[in-house]
């Protein structure tokens, strides 16, 4: 449901953001034909954040106005550090608390959020639990001469990325992987991490004409190049995915 106590600020996002309204789906269930404003507002949040931009603050803002709860914004923004790094995430999160300070300021009391409804596991566990979210999200076991040749990395994907981050279902897939591709689109030089996380977002049940909608989320809300290559990696996997 839209924060009706302060909508102005949605009023200055492009028209066809406001086309779309509703809940975010659950992990792997097909979503609906478009991106709902909530996970549309996902996008930029992302990106800035990822990419260290001032205008982190508008989204945020924007996002909170659009539904996202602060548990919903605080897993993103948590989510950043995986691929963008522990200050970048820091940062995002320092920020957010700077507009919600400033949205109290104003009167607005933003819903809280569910914390995760199970404990994380840790240990062997944890392991154990990444790697089982990680087969599941790629369709099947990733390996390869990358992950042979330094076999640590791939446990730290598992433990920290697909255990300690993906089994806080507070968030659900869909949303966590809308997020994981604003950030990758706003970076240079891991295209190849931004076309593998297209396929997975297909896998969590993102629909190719979603993750176009995606694509355009980004050049209206972002800039040009993060759209290109948002684009660019869509067009790569739905090329390799034809049989």
């Amino acid at each position: 449901m839209i924060n009706t106590t302060h909508v102005k600020g949605l009023l200055s996002w492009p028209k066809s953001l406001l086309l779309a309204g509703g809940l975010l789906m659950a992990p792997l269930e097909q979503a609906s034909a478009a991106l709902t404003l909530r996970q549309q507002a996902i996008i930029p949040i992302a990106a800035f954040a990822a990419a260290g931009d001032a205008r982190l603050g508008q989204a945020l803002d924007q996002g909170l106005d659009a539904g996202l709860s602060l548990a919903d914004t605080q897993e993103v923004l948590v989510q950043v550090y995986a691929y963008a790094g522990f200050p970048r995430s820091l940062n995002a999160l320092g920020e957010l608390m700077k507009v919600r300070d400033a949205r109290k300021q104003r009167g607005i009391t933003d819903a809280a959020g569910s914390p995760p409804s199970k404990p994380i596991p840790t240990g062997d566990a944890l392991l154990a639990a990444g790697t089982a979210n990680q087969t599941r999200l790629s369709g099947g076991p990733v390996q390869g001469p990358l992950f042979d040749f330094a076999p640590i990395i791939n446990d730290y994907l598992r433990a920290h990325l697909f255990g300690a981050i993906f089994e806080r279902d507070n968030l659900d897939w869909q949303s966590r992987e809308l997020a994981t591709v604003g950030m990758l689109s706003a970076m240079t030089g891991v295209d190849a991490q931004l076309q593998a996380h297209m396929r997975i977002s297909m896998n969590v049940g993102l629909t190719p004409d979603q993750l176009r909608r995606l694509v355009g989320v980004l050049s209206e809300r972002v800039d040009e190049p993060s759209s290109r290559r948002a684009q660019a990696a869509l067009d790569r996997q739905l090329a390799a995915a034809k049989p």
